[in-house]
């Protein structure tokens, strides 16, 4: 049990339990990584929810949320789907709880035209503008020496997100089932025939040659990246976690397998035979392979997977038949919390703040609901309307000011929404961190 400390009141008037908001300490973190990064498969730490790894999973919830408040989703914006800010800038202009531990050194597209069965999985969002052929999918960042200072070693994240247009994550339920040889490799050849949904997939996999964003696969633009990166610390001491929400939370089980099957994780410096431990965390997940594809993922050697389900959310119950769930299951359920509405529809429940907010306090199936990570509830609301309506706080309150509509000198109003990016110009892509 926690140990009970002084109690204080948020401005909302939500009381926080302060022993417990700090009993996770910089020095803490560094020297429980690999417990907290699932070395004993997070036996102990789930019933009650180990303090600690709340902590973690917020940090690496706030990693994923990232990349929703910098895409650009506005159709009529000639930016509609690119990222609002340059990599140097991200974590400063987003919410994340240590904007200087990590940097990113690459944004990850994905094409827009994959096609599958006739089907169109992802639709451009402006037809007329840059990114008419793909969509900026997440990043991949790497500690600075300040957070692998904090973290205990240097921790390569690609971080993979959600649904931005309806047709995004799922263009079709039923699509049947494809083969994942390709990313499996020599790891997979044990005789099964593994295999994946094909959207997910081909999302994944597909290029556009005609493209500069997405000339090389989502796939190929993060093995890549983690292939430098480990190459750059490969005298020191490496973790890589793949993190995602919803669509991003199948990518990352895609990348996270692909990573380790194909020895990307490869670091001289690193334990487990020389190989840098690959952890998924992934919130309101889908369903992603068959038994077979599960089979292999938990063979893998140093490949681990923590997801988190909030027991309303139906979407991980998706595809339904011929699917079976990967990793090791945390289930939260959010609708014990005293903060929230009561849970009248999916958005809520699969909503990536009511997931961060349902980890900062739920106490397990006999002890309720309390928070004891001091995680502001109002956050909950920032894209949807999610908090009781006793707290005044607006529905959808997280916009831009002026929706990045700005007054020129001349006295009219042009939308600026997109600060160009190394991607934007004649150069490899990279921050060379």
């Amino acid at each position: 049990m926690l140990a009970k400390g002084r109690q204080r009141t948020t401005s909302l008037g939500v009381q926080i339990d302060s022993h417990a908001a700090v009993a996770m300490s910089a020095g803490d973190m560094a020297g429980r990584w690999r417990e907290l990064h699932g070395i004993g498969h997070w036996e102990g730490l789930l019933e009650p929810l180990d303090v600690g790894l709340r902590r973690c999973l917020i940090a690496y919830g706030e990693m994923i949320m990232a990349t929703y408040e910098a895409f650009i989703g506005e159709g009529r914006s000639p930016n509609a789907g690119m990222c609002r800010y340059r990599r140097a800038d991200l974590f400063r202009r987003v919410d994340v709880s240590h904007p200087g531990w990590y940097a990113a050194t690459r944004y990850v597209y994905a094409t827009a035209s994959a096609e599958v069965r006739g089907k169109v999985l992802l639709r451009p969002l402006c037809r007329r503008g840059r990114a008419r052929e793909c969509n900026w999918m997440g990043y991949v960042a790497v500690a600075t020496d300040e957070g692998a200072a904090a973290l205990g070693r240097r921790d390569i994240v690609v971080a993979w997100r959600g649904t931005q247009r309806a047709l995004e994550w799922v263009a079709d339920l039923k699509l049947a089932l494809a083969s994942a040889a390709g990313i499996l490799g020599p790891e997979g050849a044990d005789g099964s025939d593994p295999s994946v949904h094909r959207g997910y997939l081909s999302l994944y996999t597909s290029a556009d040659e005609g493209s500069k964003l997405s000339e090389q696969s989502a796939r190929m633009q993060v093995l890549t990246e983690i292939a430098r990166l480990m190459d750059k610390y490969k005298d020191e001491e490496t973790s890589i976690t793949v993190v995602g929400h919803s669509l991003g939370a199948t990518l990352a089980t895609l990348n996270a397998v692909d990573i380790v099957a194909n020895a990307y994780n490869k670091s001289p410096g690193s334990d487990d035979g020389g190989r840098a431990p690959v952890t998924a965390v992934v919130f309101g997940s889908p369903r992603t392979g068959d038994r077979d594809f599960r089979d292999v993922f938990h063979r893998l050697p140093g490949l681990r997977m923590l997801r988190v389900r909030n027991k309303p959310d139906r979407i991980p119950h998706y595809p339904p038949v011929g699917y079976a769930d990967v990793g090791v299951e945390l289930l939260i359920d959010t609708r014990r919390s005293p903060f929230l509405k009561p849970h009248g529809d999916e958005s809520q429940s699969h909503d990536l703040e009511v997931h961060l907010h349902g980890v900062a306090g739920w106490q397990g199936d006999r002890g309720g609901f309390e928070l004891v990570v001091d995680r502001d509830v109002a956050l909950v609301n920032k894209f949807d309307d999610c908090l009781a309506d006793e707290y005044p706080v607006p529905v959808g309150w997280k916009v831009h000011h002026n929706k990045n509509m700005v007054k020129g000198p001349d006295g009219r109003w042009v939308l600026e929404d997109h600060e160009p990016d190394y991607d934007d110009e004649e150069d490899d892509g990279n921050v060379n961190l």
